[in-house]
């Protein structure tokens, strides 16, 4: 079971090696990245992040007026947090964090 779980994990981890440097595999060098790949680059990331909120949000009550505070709060928290400093490790730690407090008091 072990040398099984070995493997899987090995095999997990040349996958993520390979997926890693596969744009620079392909693209690197002098070759121009193409407009399709460049396009997807800008248009992705914004359109994740949307997924992302929808499926984070997509189970608050929203009933009464104190239903889904907390869940609003923080993702307002958020948001905020990144168009002030523009740090995405901030702006998730600080908006989890403040459910957290949020979820104790």
């Amino acid at each position: 079971m072990r040398v099984h779980a070995a493997l899987i994990v090995a095999l997990c981890a040349l996958i993520t090696a390979f997926l890693r440097a596969a744009p620079f595999l392909f693209f690197g060098g002098a070759r121009e990245i193409p407009k399709v790949i460049r396009k997807l680059g800008e248009t992705l990331p914004p359109a994740i992040m949307a997924a992302l909120v929808v499926y984070c949000l997509r189970t608050v009550p929203f009933g009464g007026a104190a239903q889904g505070t907390r869940q609003v709060a923080a993702a307002a928290a958020v948001v905020a947090l990144h168009l002030w400093k523009k740090n995405t490790l901030l702006s998730i730690a600080g908006g989890t964090a403040l459910y957290m407090v949020l979820l104790r008091v």
